[in-house]
């Protein structure tokens, strides 16, 4: 059975990453976990940690019924603010096959910094990079590891 490691906050609920979700059932038996760090900066504006673990807790709950939904099985937990910290912490605890790292298009603070060629380098394992769909465009998948 695939485990993978499941990255994403403000792209959680998109329909690119269920149908990603999706071709990789259809592939064999697999298991998913979902990391929700929860980060203060989001769609240029600034909330407290606190408000950001809310949201963030929010957001784990409707992805964790919508995989299910699907059919997927699935864990999660909300992380550390910094994306890197939140996927090092989990794989303390466990191994998996692959990371899922799922950000907004370009503008995306994620990507300005990287993330999907830093997680790779840092963890070993390889990165599939989701991309959310902006109104009228089709999805898109890059593999960073």
């Amino acid at each position: 059975m695939r485990r993978y490691l499941v990255v994403a906050n403000q792209t959680l609920a998109g329909h690119h990453l269920l149908e990603w979700v999706q071709v990789q059932r259809n592939a064999g038996p697999c298991w998913f976990y979902v990391v929700v760090p929860a980060t203060v900066h989001q769609q240029g504006e600034t909330m407290t940690a606190a408000e950001a673990r809310a949201l963030a807790r929010r957001r784990l709950a409707g992805a964790l019924a919508r995989f299910e939904a699907e059919g997927a099985s699935v864990g999660g937990e909300v992380g550390d603010p910094s994306p890197l910290r939140a996927v090092l912490h989990v794989l303390r605890r466990a191994r998996f096959d692959e990371i899922v790292l799922s950000t907004l298009p370009a503008e995306s603070r994620w990507v300005a910094d990287d993330l999907p060629v830093r997680i790779g380098r840092v963890t070993g394992l390889p990165v599939a990079h989701v991309v959310a769909d902006r109104p009228g465009s089709s999805q898109g998948y890059a593999s960073a590891g």
